[in-house]
């Protein structure tokens, strides 16, 4: 009995998902042209979220938890949709909320499901760069310097915090709070580009770019540490 409820569980999950990429594809071929005209219109935008300010909102963080639960999708233009359409503070808030329910959800998820809903959005060579968080003494330290440095596998430690014994409170607070430099840095650069200050937002991505790549540097320099170590 309870096999045949994680099976209904797991065809359950793997209907959503189907679902909503069939969505995503469906949606971008029939209505691409315009919704790229759109966007690309800051006035437009702007407009639209103070004519419809409750269900923007809504729709957004519902974008932003898929975004986080369907790992395969970037997280970066989100973030900077946010800092274009709501400005750099809200868009940063509405943000950090979607991330800490996305990452809630994927932490739950991989609880129930184990190391199979893993595999389904990462390589085995992406798992088994975070495996040193499972047996690290300074694992919540890791888990939060990987998510605080700009440029590292957010998404793919969201599912593998879910396989260690970390208590949910701590972390939704790790992964709520230590996105806040890359969030802010992409949500400010946005929201300068919408209200066409180019060479600001130009400056931004800029350094965040630089910042980003030393972020991945040093991450792959840890797991390779950690290798070593093991």
């Amino acid at each position: 009995m309870d096999n045949r409820k994680i099976i209904k569980k797991r065809i359950l999950v793997i209907t959503i998902i189907t679902l909503i990429i069939t969505a995503s594809v469906v949606l971008s071929i029939c209505l691409g042209e315009k919704i790229i005209a759109f966007v690309t219109n800051a006035e437009a935008v702007r407009n639209l979220v103070d004519k419809y300010p409750f269900k923007t909102r809504l729709i957004f963080l519902a974008i932003t938890i898929t975004q986080i639960i369907l790992a395969f999708i970037p997280g970066e233009p989100v973030e900077l949709a946010a800092g274009y359409a709501f400005g750099a503070f809200e868009g940063t808030v509405l943000c950090l909320i979607g991330a800490m329910i996305g990452s809630t959800i994927d932490f739950m998820i991989v609880k129930l499901f184990g190391m199979k809903i893993v595999k389904v959005f990462f390589s085995d060579e992406q798992i088994g760069k975070l495996k040193f968080l499972k047996a690290s003494k300074k694992r919540d330290f890791w888990m939060f310097m990987i998510m605080f440095i700009p440029g590292t596998p957010k998404d793919a430690l969201s599912y593998v915090a879910g396989l260690t014994d970390i208590s949910l409170l701590k972390w939704i607070l790790i992964a709520t709070f230590a996105r806040l430099p890359s969030v802010i840095t992409s949500c400010v650069g946005a929201s300068a580009l919408g209200e066409n200050r180019i060479l600001f937002a130009v400056i931004v991505f800029g350094i965040t770019l630089l910042i980003s790549l030393a972020g991945w540097f040093i991450y792959n320099k840890i797991c390779e540490a950690h290798d070593k170590k093991a």
